[in-house]
């Protein structure tokens, strides 16, 4: 496995069912932390990492994903137009020109290890990244940059990992290795959502991968697993009884964007590390009440209702003033294939 990265996988057919009923139309990796959506991120992630192909595994009912990384002919030239140039080019610049999407269709919902396999077409014999989005990471060098550099030296898979509370570790992944208090460290063991009790360490496995494509053969073989689906986790245990594979501790911060209060805190702390709203923003957060009594300070006459707007104080009686399918053609940019399994 010497073959440099450039193809990632990003699994985005779930439903997102921790998000209801927003995510009934609105995927959750549209779900925007500021004004980027998840999967905005998560590409740009990848392109730093060095990636030029990126394969959305997704189902027949998302479409917003492939609307997005499309072209907004009747946007841009309105944009054009009003002489709104920064906007213009930051709906033009969701992915750079070298870099290409390809949508592939997961006809049924049977796993984070069949999301993988129906991108086997795309992927070919090369080893790839795979991504997950609503696992967001904040990190001075890109998380995937840092996947890509274990990988560069080890010719050998790579799993993102990071400690987790015991109590925890049902929800993930989780790895024995050979050097606990290394940040690089070969695999002994990966078991998928182990009761507290009995899991062999507290190192989880989170949304970041570097696979070999030898991974796909195993995925095949393996059948379902926990839940009734085909674990991803399941087929690197497998590839591991013939090959190294490595854990890597990641250094970032990781926010869990698929529950609501991970991505309520990504959204205030990317909004108190942004360049305009970050003061004004801390300025707001100072003077709330955050001890629950309901006591805010008082933030004078005017109040603004964040649309640029301003909304009138309530009078003393309590009463507020009266008043107030996916496309196939035109993309210059993406290529859509279906992947039946």
């Amino acid at each position: 496995m010497s073959q440099r990265l450039r193809k990632v996988v990003f699994p985005v057919a779930g439903l997102g069912t921790r998000f209801l009923p927003a995510s009934k139309v609105v995927a959750k990796e549209m779900l925007p932390v500021l004004d980027k959506p998840l999967i905005q991120y998560a590409v740009d992630e990848a392109v730093d990492a060095g990636a030029d192909t990126l394969i959305f595994v997704t189902n027949r009912y998302k479409h917003s994903i492939a609307d997005y990384f499309d072209v907004a002919y009747e946007l841009e030239q309105k944009l054009e137009r009003a002489g709104k140039n920064e906007l213009l080019a930051a709906v033009r610049n969701v992915i750079p020109k070298h870099v290409r999407c390809v949508f592939v269709t997961q006809s049924e919902a049977l796993g984070l290890g069949h999301a993988v396999l129906c991108a086997q077409p795309a992927v070919g014999a090369e080893p790839f990244f795979v991504h997950l989005a609503d696992d967001l990471i904040r990190s001075d060098v890109a998380c995937l940059r840092q996947m890509a550099d274990v990988y560069d030296e080890k010719k050998a898979s790579v799993l993102g990992v990071q400690v987790v509370p015991r109590q925890d570790t049902d929800k993930y992944g989780i790895v024995a290795v050979e050097a606990d208090e290394s940040a690089t460290s070969r695999v002994r063991s990966i078991v998928e959502k182990p009761k507290p009790a009995v899991a062999p360490s507290t190192l989880a496995v989170v949304g970041r991968y570097v696979l070999a494509p030898t991974i796909f053969g195993h995925l095949e073989k393996i059948g379902q697993g926990a839940g009734g689906e085909i674990q991803l986790t399941d087929g690197i245990a497998a590839l591991m009884r013939e090959e190294a594979v490595y854990a890597h501790r990641f250094t970032g911060k990781r926010y869990d964007c698929g529950s609501k209060l991970g991505y309520l805190q990504a959204t205030v702390e990317y909004a108190l590390g942004h360049a305009q709203l970050g003061r004004e923003f801390r300025a707001y957060l100072q003077q709330l009440d955050l001890t629950g009594n309901g006591q805010d300070k008082p933030a004078g006459k005017l109040a603004s209702s964040g649309n640029g707007k301003r909304d009138r104080k309530a009078p003393a009686g309590g009463k507020p003033h009266a008043g107030g399918k996916a496309r196939t053609g035109g993309s210059r940019r993406a290529t859509r294939s279906a992947a039946r399994q």
